[in-house]
C-alpha cells in the first residue's frame, strides 16, 4: 500500500507539472483550451484527413512542393472561419466563401468591413487543381499563398490595410498572438507559438488547396466509361448531348467550351483573354477588360440544381441559360482584349463575335450537362465546416 501511494503521488506530480504555467499557476491542457472554443471539432491527436484524399487518377494534381499537411490544414480551417481576422471581428474568409454555396457568396458584391467588394466572390472549388498558375479574376496573384492574404489586407474586405489609419497586418499578428487557441495551434503545427505572415498564409493555403469536389455524376460516368467523348450510361440523352456540345468546336457545330475549360478539371487555361463580360460590378457602363481568370466549371449548381451564386466577376448572370446565351451570341461592342476564341471572321472581312447558332434544345442540353459537374461532399463534409462552437 505504501508503494502504491508513492506511485500515485509521482503520477499526480507529473500531471500537475504538465499543467503548470511559467508563473507557477496551473491552467488547462492544450486540448482543453481547444475544446472550450471548438468542442470536439479540433482534435490534435487525430486531425481530420486533408492530405491528398480521394483524388481520381484522371485528375491533374501538382502541388509545386506544397503537399497538404493535415495539421497545417487544420490550423488553416480555424483561420478561414475566424472573424478575428477582420478589424472589427465581423468578417471571416468564410463570410464570403460559404461551404453551403461551394465556397462562394449568393450576393453579387460581398459585404466587407468598409463597404462592398468591387468584384463578385469567386468560388474556391478545386483551386489546387487548375492548370493556370494565376488567381483572382484579374490574375493579380501568382500563387494560392499570395492569394490568401490579399483579402485580409484589403481595406474593404477585412481591413488590415494600414490605409487611412486602419490597422496593419502586423496589428493582426499581434492580435492573434494574444488568442489562447492560436498559441496552442501554432505551437502544435510549427513547434512554437510564434504567429507570423508566412505561417498564416501557409496554413490557410493548405486548407484552401484541400477544397475538392470529384464526386459528381460526371465523375461516376467517366470512371465507368473511361472516355470523356463516349456517351455515359448514367446520363440522360440531353446530358450526353450537352457533353458532346461542350467538347465539340464551333467549327464542327458544337459550343467549344472545352477550348477554355478543359475536362476533367474544367478549369480555365492560361493565356486566355476576357470573355466579353466587361461591365464593372459598381457601374455596368464602366468597362473592365482585365478579368481573364474564372473558377472551375464544377459546382456551378448545388445538389438541387440551383446556382450557388451569380456568374461572372460582376455577377451579371443569374442562370446557366443566361450565361449560355451570352456565349451563343458574343457582342463585341466596346470590346478590348476579347479572346480570339470568341471571334469569327465576317464574310465581308474583319471579325465579329462568335455566333454558335445553338437551338433551344442545345442550350437546354448544355445546361443539363453543366449541372452534372456538381458533387455533394463539398457542401457537408465536416473537415471543411466551421469549427467554432459559437460562430
Amino acid at each position: 500500500m505504501h508503494m502504491y501511494r508513492i506511485v500515485l503521488f509521482l503520477v499526480l506530480a507529473v500531471f500537475l507539472h504538465s499543467c503548470q504555467g511559467t508563473d507557477g499557476s496551473y491552467g488547462p491542457s492544450e486540448q482543453d483550451v481547444l475544446e472550450g472554443t471548438f468542442g470536439n471539432a479540433i482534435n490534435l491527436s487525430a486531425p481530420l484527413p486533408y492530405k491528398n484524399t480521394q483524388i481520381p487518377a484522371y485528375i491533374r494534381y501538382e502541388t509545386n512542393g506544397n503537399d497538404i499537411d493535415n495539421d497545417k490544414a487544420t490550423l488553416g480551417r480555424v483561420l478561414f472561419y475566424d472573424k478575428q481576422l477582420s478589424i472589427n471581428n465581423s468578417i471571416s474568409c468564410a463570410s464570403c466563401h460559404q461551404q453551403a454555396r461551394a465556397f462562394s457568396d449568393n450576393a453579387v458584391g460581398s459585404l466587407g468591413v468598409n463597404g462592398t467588394t468591387t468584384k463578385h466572390t469567386m468560388r474556391l472549388i478545386n483551386v489546387g487543381f487548375q492548370e493556370g498558375s494565376r488567381y483572382f479574376w484579374d490574375e493579380r496573384a501568382a500563387s494560392i499563398e499570395d492569394q490568401v492574404l490579399q483579402p485580409i489586407k484589403d481595406h474593404i474586405e477585412m481591413g488590415f490595410s494600414a490605409e487611412n489609419g486602419a490597422p496593419s497586418f502586423d496589428d493582426l499578428i499581434n492580435k492573434l498572438s494574444q488568442v489562447p487557441y492560436y498559441s496552442v495551434l501554432f505551437k502544435h503545427v510549427y513547434g512554437d507559438e510564434t504567429v507570423n505572415d508566412e505561417r498564416i498564409k501557409e496554413s490557410l493555403s493548405h486548407f484552401v488547396r484541400s477544397l475538392q469536389s470529384f464526386d459528381s455524376k460526371f465523375d461516376a460516368g467517366l470512371a465507368a466509361t473511361g472516355n470523356f467523348m463516349d456517351p455515359f450510361a448514367n446520363y440522360t440523352p440531353s446530358e450526353n448531348r450537352g457533353k458532346l456540345l461542350y467538347n465539340t468546336l464551333p467549327s464542327a457545330g458544337g459550343a467549344g467550351c472545352v477550348s477554355c475549360h478543359a475536362a476533367p478539371e474544367f478549369a480555365i487555361t492560361d493565356n486566355i483573354h476576357n470573355n466579353g463580360v466587361i461591365g464593372s460590378l459598381a457601374n455596368p457602363v464602366v468597362f473592365e477588360h482585365n478579368n481573364t481568370r474564372s473558377p472551375s466549371m464544377r459546382d456551378l449548381t448545388n445538389t438541387s440544381g440551383l446556382l450557388n451564386s451569380p456568374l461572372m466577376h460582376n455577377g451579371i448572370f443569374s442562370s446557366l441559360e443566361q450565361m449560355i446565351a451570352h456565349y451563343n451570341d458574343i457582342d463585341m461592342t466596346n470590346q478590348i482584349l476579347l479572346d480570339p476564341l470568341l471571334m469569327q471572321s465576317r464574310s465581308s472581312g474583319g471579325f465579329e463575335g462568335q455566333k454558335l447558332h445553338l437551338s433551344n434544345a442545345d442550350k437546354t442540353a448544355l445546361a443539363a450537362f453543366l449541372k452534372t459537374l456538381s458533387g455533394t461532399d463539398i457542401y457537408t463534409n465536416p473537415k471543411w465546416s466551421n469549427p467554432f462552437k459559437n460562430p
